[in-house]
Order: C-alpha cells, then sequence, then structure tokens
C-alpha cells in the first residue's frame, strides 16, 4: 500500500491507473503506481523552518561515506513524513554555503509577459533592474499548456516532449549567469542585481533565473502556459543547471538532467575513485559553475556535510527522471548512480519511490544525444507529473559497466517513516522465492521470481547483480514493480549471479532471495536475434508488455527485425507502438518501424511494447516469440 505525503501545502493526486498504449514506459511498471505529486504553490517551502546555526568549513569532520540524510543538525533522526520539510531546508542552507552559493529568494519586483512565442522578464530589486527573455514553442492543441524549460538549447528531445502535450520553453542561461568570466567579475542578470562579486556560482544563478520565469507564468494567469506544471531539462552543463532548478525551487513538478557529470547529480565523494571521471577540481575550475566556498573542497569532498544524495532528496518527492551516458568516462555515470541510489531511498522513505527513475542503460555513446531508448519514460514522465495522467512508476536501469554499488557509500539505514504522529510501517516483507532466469543471450538475460508477502502491500523490488561465479559484492542493477525484470547491456561470454529483495511503501526492505548464475552465450557466429518480453503492468482483464527487449546477438549489424509470438486463446491485442504489427489468428508479427530497425551486434531496443485485453481472471501470457 502506498501512503500519503504529509505536507503543509500540498498533496498527493492520485494517478488513474488508465495507460496510454502509444506511451507505454520503457522499464518495469506497478499496478499500484507511486501517486504523482503537484508541485509546491512556493519557490521554497520550508522557508519558514528554524535551521540551526551552520557549522563552520573549518570545524567540519571527514566523513568518507554519504552523510546521512536523515539525520538533522541537532543529531536526531527523521521520525514522520512531516519532519522531511525542515530537514530538506537545512540540507538546503548546507548546499548553499558549500556547493552552490546562495539562491536568493525571490526579488522585490518581477514583472513580465507571456505570449505564444515568448515571454520576457523584469526584475528589480534594492535599486537595480535587469531584464532577460525565453522563446516558447507550444505543442497542437488549444492549451492551456505544461510547459518544459529547456536549457541551453542542446540534448533535449523537444519533439518528444510536444508530441507528449507539452509545450517547450527554451531558456539561455548564459543571459543570467554568463560562463568565461572570473569569479570576482561575474556577469549577466543575476549578477547584474546581486554584484559581479557574488559567492553565488551561476548553476544556481541559472535556477534564479527560472523561478523567475516561473514568477511570471504565475501572474499570467495561465491562459497559455500553466504555472503549476513546469519541468526542466538540460545536457552536460545545462543537465547540472537542470539538477539545481529542480532542486532548488519546489515549484519544478519534473526535473530531467541530462548526462550532468562533476558539479552535476554524480557524488562528490564517488568522484574521486571513479576512473577518468573529470575530477572535481577540473568542474570547479573550468566555469564558476559552483559557489566560490566549493573550491576549498575539490581535494576532499569528505569534509562536505552534504552530497548530491541529498540535493537529489531535495527534489523528493516530486518527479525526477535522470538520464546518463555510460560509453563516456568524464561524465561520471557511475558516481552519479550511486547518488541516484542514495537519493532513492529519501524518496523510499516519503512513500514516493515510483517517482524516480535513473537511466544509464543505454546503447548510443554520443553525448547528448536523443536516444530512443529515453523517449518513452520521458513521455511517460511528462504524462504523469505535468498532465496528471498515466501511471508511469520509475525505475533503475542501470548500465553494468558503471553500476555503483550504495552498500560501499553508506552505514546508515533509511528509516520507515509515519504520517505524523511518530508511527508506522516497520514490518519488512518476506524474501521473494523462486528467483530464475530464461531467455540468456550475450547482452542480457529475463529473470522472474515468486512475488513476496507484506502486511500492507510490497511496493517494488530491487534487482542485485555480482560478476563472476563466486567472490565480488551484489550491487543494485535495476527495481522492478513486477515479479520479473529483463537485465540488458551485459558482456558476452560472462558469468553473473542475481539476487532480488522486496521493499513496501515505507521503506521496509525484506531479506535478498536465492542466488541464480547465469553465464552470456559469446555472441560469435553470424547473425540472430532474440525478443524478451517483461510484463509492465497487469490487471483482471488485461496487461502491457513493456519493453519486449530486441537484441541482435550476432557478430554483424542488422538493418531490420521481425517478431512472432502467440496470443493464448481469448487475447486480443488492444495496441501496439514502436512496431509495425499484424494479427493473424492469435499470430501477431511486429516488424521493426524507422528508428529502430538498425541493430549493432550486441545491441538492442527496448521501445516496443503491446497491449492486450484478456477475459476476466485468466492469467496467461504470450508464448513462443522468435526474432529473425
Amino acid at each position: 500500500m502506498i501512503t500519503s505525503l504529509a505536507r503543509s501545502t500540498i498533496g498527493f493526486r492520485m494517478v488513474a491507473l488508465a495507460l496510454a498504449a502509444t506511451l507505454a514506459a520503457a522499464g518495469a511498471v506497478a499496478t499500484t503506481p507511486a501517486p504523482a505529486v503537484a508541485a509546491d504553490g512556493s519557490e521554497n517551502e520550508g522557508a519558514d523552518c528554524q535551521v540551526p546555526g551552520l557549522p563552520d568549513a573549518s570545524s567540519l569532520p571527514t566523513v568518507s561515506r554519504l552523510p546521512d540524510p536523515f539525520t538533522k543538525l541537532n543529531g536526531t533522526r527523521v521520525t514522520t513524513k512531516s519532519d522531511w520539510r525542515c530537514r530538506r531546508e537545512e540540507i538546503k542552507r548546507l548546499a548553499e554555503k558549500f556547493v552552490y552559493g546562495e539562491k536568493p529568494a525571490k526579488p522585490s519586483s518581477v514583472t513580465g509577459t507571456v505570449s505564444r512565442t515568448g515571454i520576457t522578464v523584469n526584475v528589480s530589486h534594492n535599486g537595480r533592474t535587469a531584464s532577460f527573455s525565453a522563446g516558447v514553442d507550444l505543442p497542437s492543441g488549444t492549451g492551456p499548456f505544461p510547459a518544459v524549460v529547456v536549457l541551453g538549447g542542446f540534448g533535449a528531445d523537444t519533439a518528444a516532449i510536444k508530441a507528449a502535450g507539452a509545450a517547450v520553453i527554451t531558456y539561455d542561461p548564459l543571459a543570467v549567469g554568463r560562463e568565461g568570466t572570473p569569479r570576482n567579475n561575474k556577469q549577466g542578470a543575476f549578477y547584474t542585481i546581486y554584484g559581479a562579486n557574488s559567492s553565488t556560482g551561476i548553476l544556481a544563478a541559472w535556477a534564479w533565473g527560472v523561478s523567475r520565469i516561473i514568477d511570471v507564468l504565475e501572474q499570467s494567469g495561465g491562459g497559455i502556459l500553466r504555472p503549476d506544471a513546469t519541468g526542466v531539462t538540460g545536457c552536460s552543463r545545462y543537465g547540472k543547471g537542470a539538477f539545481v532548478v529542480g532542486a532548488f525551487d519546489q515549484r519544478i513538478a519534473l526535473t530531467m538532467p541530462i548526462e550532468s557529470g562533476s558539479g552535476g547529480v554524480a557524488g562528490f565523494r564517488a568522484i574521486q575513485g571513479e576512473s577518468g571521471a573529470q575530477p572535481l577540481s577540473s568542474a570547479y575550475s573550468e566555469q564558476p559553475w559552483l559557489g566560490d566556498a566549493f573550491g576549498s573542497f575539490t581535494g576532499s569532498p569528505a569534509r562536505l556535510p552534504v552530497d548530491t544524495h541529498s540535493v537529489v532528496g531535495m527534489i523528493a518527492p516530486r518527479g525526477l527522471f535522470i538520464m546518463d551516458n555510460p560509453h563516456i568516462d568524464w561524465l561520471a555515470a557511475r558516481s552519479a548512480s550511486v547518488a541516484a541510489l542514495g537519493g532513492a531511498e529519501i524518496y523510499k522513505a516519503l512513500g514516493a519511490g515510483g517517482n524516480i527513475t535513473y537511466w544509464s542503460a543505454v546503447q548510443d555513446g554520443t553525448h547528448c544525444a536523443s536516444r530512443s531508448e529515453w523517449r518513452t519514460p520521458l513521455q511517460q514522465n511528462i504524462q504523469k507529473f505535468l498532465l496528471d495522467t498515466g501511471s508511469y512508476t520509475g525505475s533503475m536501469r542501470i548500465a553494468a559497466n558503471k553500476s555503483g554499488n550504495l552498500a560501499e557509500w553508506r552505514d546508515w539505514q533509511t528509516p520507515t517513516l509515519g504520517d505524523g504522529d511518530g508511527g508506522g510501517d516497520t514490518t519488512p516483507p518476506t524474501a521473494p522465492s523462486g528467483l530464475a532466469a530464461s531467455g540468456t543471450t550475450s547482452t542480457g538475460t529475463s529473470l522472474s521470481w515468486t512475488a513476496a508477502t507484506d502486511d500492507t502491500g510490497v511496493s517494488g523490488y530491487d534487482v542485485l547483480r555480482a560478476t563472476g561465479a563466486s567472490g565480488g559484492t551484489f550491487a543494485q542493477v535495476g527495481t522492478s514493480a513486477t515479479t520479473s525484470y529483463a537485465d540488458t547491456g551485459l558482456t558476452p561470454a560472462t558469468t553473473y549471479r542475481y539476487q532480488v529483495r522486496a521493499r513496501d511503501a515505507a521503506g521496509n526492505i525484506s531479506p535478498v532471495s536465492g542466488t541464480v548464475q547465469v553465464t552470456t552465450q559469446p555472441g560469435s557466429g553470424g547473425g540472430g536475434c532474440t525478443a524478451v518480453p517483461a510484463v509492465q503492468t497487469q490487471w483482471s482483464t488485461g496487461y502491457v508488455v513493456q519493453p519486449l527487449t530486441i537484441t541482435n546477438t550476432g557478430t554483424s549489424a542488422m538493418n531490420g527485425w521481425t517478431i512472432t509470438f502467440t496470443l493464448p486463446a481469448g487475447h486480443q491485442l488492444a495496441g501496439s507502438w514502436n512496431g509495425t504489427t499484424t494479427v493473424s489468428g492469435q499470430t501477431v508479427t511486429i516488424r521493426n518501424v524507422a528508428h529502430n530497425g538498425a541493430l549493432a551486434p550486441g545491441a538492442s531496443t527496448g521501445s516496443v511494447g503491446f497491449q492486450v485485453n484478456r477475459p476476466s481472471g485468466d492469467t496467461a501470457f504470450p508464448s513462443g516469440y522468435t526474432c529473425a
């Protein structure tokens, strides 16, 4: 059972279970999804919290592991969900003081205009004035529309955003915080207002600019763009910016950083040990992205009282979709997975574990490419958090070569937070049983298991993996809200071991299941492909298979594929996506479309899916999948 989060000004809005077939998620989805969370009506909900004195830099101890996000400055731990509001404020103040610099509250005067093609922003504060503007690109329809602010104009899949029904606000952050300037002479609208020698880094300045855009949207009355349904995204340096925007403005309903690297989502402590990752000293000196105070921690991040997993927690329980690239070492994807897994514990404690997605299992290694693997979950996140439709549940899709192990980075446990009275569920689920693997190819395998039981209901499963027939450490590589999981991106001719554990909405974690061992195929030979289904969600009269993962198991490139399978008697195909589908009796044939037919050796596509209607109570699924 998923509980509500007690908050002072916002509440959960439960999302209907109806699933749009053309926008089904790539990854496991629960039959009881995490509720969408309305963006708060204020920029900073915890502004009224009484925060104890912050420590001085000289007094900070060295803490090698991720600081406990649930321990308050006074040494006590968070015990209820309502406690998180003021604990978040403590984290915000620490992050401002030691990492990003202060992001000031709303200036004394913010005015502007909103049209169907653009937004103007005029700011006045303490006798200083500054202005900037942003472009608007509307989707089809009459509106008013939700909108996604795109920082920097590249790396974001704007076509997918508009196709999902959201407008695109094109924001040039350099007009607010210019790059290429020395720290003692920063330029842009923010520094015109607060001074060229401000110690605030330009990531926080960019975040301030987006907040002022939302101020203008609120003043406009919402006739064109809805001020209560705003998302943010950006890639590379602008991914760093998008992450900070979402963390520091609680009116942002959906935050989607892409390949943000050092200074972005990547955990500060983990970066030092990640081979090839951009060092913190480089990220600090490349541009004045981070606050001036961060300079004294680039060589000793273990002294920081916060890390990026807690900044992820500042976004909780709102929507968060982190997209990462495991093919470029400089981008520190392993460290980002550590931060995402750590931050996901905060989401789980708040009963919103389904509101966060981390996805680095992608084939294309080009920096800031628009990737097919992300298109469907991107649109599903927009549906859930900006349009209030759909039932997407987030998951962790972590690339095997950049998989961090949270157990190595924390010595704290996730508390079971009550709804306000100090109580709450403290009973963990039973361990899943019957873990089995099937359909193992040179680059992937399909796992299934028997459901765990819990007194209030299992909300999901964590999938753990270790490399080799013995030894090694099991690390979380993904999550599933059903009893199956398709692991992709594996190395040919390699042995892997898997375990699964269950969790409930209160964050209680079960013992691990038994271990299953697989050895991937060599991957040699000419052609060949496999089709591995994953049941995303099911109900008494139907189900959705997504993804249907097609993998090239040969050694030469494929330019097209054809999948066939058999529906059980009485089952009828209700819809499909990202494939050309024909039905003859109970036999279904799906052929590739233009954007997903080309597969390099070992490459996969998880964009294909379909929905089926079945007689009430029938629990059968399709069988006989073949790929040619």
